[in-house]
């Protein structure tokens, strides 16, 4: 097994900015708010098969999270994460503090329009300005070449593909497949906060996914007739709250009224006790 040297650890953007300029390009971006799992772990090893070098950043986004979710409780555990970044010969890790980010007074945001509305945009208000502006933020600091994000967090990739397009950063931005355990469940950070019961239960999630899309390869083209099946499914585990269902144009994500026609988006927010999750595939022509 090849041994990496370890990665630099730096804080400060005056570090970072000491530290980018030593590495050679292309340099390949991971954004993450740690808490590391096998999905965010696929996203290094795409950057290092791509990139010359591989910056992850490391740093829990307050600005993300709502008044009611969960910033003060999400998991962290920087030794661990930067253990498992070694192992997969990351370069560079960022570990900046919200201080830096957004130091007092700070009143500059990102907002990317209609594509942040529906589905968690409806359900979580302030969301998406809170993931396009740090995300703007890690852009401008590292200026990757390469920037690398998980399918899982579906709208999350399409506002950050519009805002990359938008503000004419010259990078690529890179969807790389969500990673399941093996009962099909999304790898996510929060899987850690679900009892034994809900974790089974949290299957459902892509058992309803799986569900509509065998329906649809089966010739089934009616939008809301998918949008059923993922609910029945849902609804029959007394251990899911189920938000909403979705079947969504893939560019616009809008629902879709009628007849699939092209690429569509099926997803889903599920709530197991106080635990939140989300999940989506693709069907269709993309």
């Amino acid at each position: 097994m090849t041994k990496f040297v370890s990665p630099k650890i730096v804080a400060s953007f005056s570090d970072l900015d000491r530290a980018i300029k030593n590495l050679p390009r292309p340099i390949g971006l991971v954004p993450t708010m740690g808490y590391l799992h096998e999905g965010h772990l696929s996203l290094a090893r795409a950057a290092r098969a791509e990139c010359a070098s591989v910056v992850v950043s490391i740093f829990v986004n307050p600005t993300q999270f709502g008044p009611s979710e969960d910033l003060a409780r999400y998991p962290r555990d920087l030794p661990r994460d930067l253990d498992l970044l070694e192992q997969e010969g990351v370069d560079l890790v960022w570990t900046p503090a919200a201080e830096e980010m957004y130091p007092a007074g700070y009143q500059t945001w990102i907002t990317v329009e209609e594509i942040t509305r529906p589905l968690e945009g409806s359900m979580r208000p302030g969301h998406f300005r809170g993931v396009a502006t740090v995300v703007a933020k890690l852009f401008n600091a590292v200026q990757p070449d390469r920037a690398y994000f998980g399918q899982k967090d579906a709208q999350q990739a399409a506002v950050i593909r519009r805002m990359a397009r938008d503000l004419n950063y010259r990078l690529q931005v890179v969807i790389c497949p969500t990673w399941r355990e093996p009962d099909g469940l999304a790898m996510s950070s929060r899987n850690v906060y679900l009892c034994s019961e809900e974790r089974t239960a949290a299957t459902v999630l892509y058992r309803a996914l799986t569900a509509a899309q065998a329906q649809f390869s089966s010739g089934e083209r009616n939008a809301e007739t998918l949008r059923q099946i993922m609910t029945h499914t849902i609804q029959n585990e007394p251990l899911a709250c189920l938000q909403y269902v979705s079947c969504a144009d893939l560019d616009t994500l809008q629902e879709i009224q009628d007849a699939i026609t092209g690429a569509a988006l099926l997803s889903m927010a599920v709530s197991f006790g106080k635990t939140r999750l989300i999940d989506n595939l693709v069907i269709g022509e993309v």
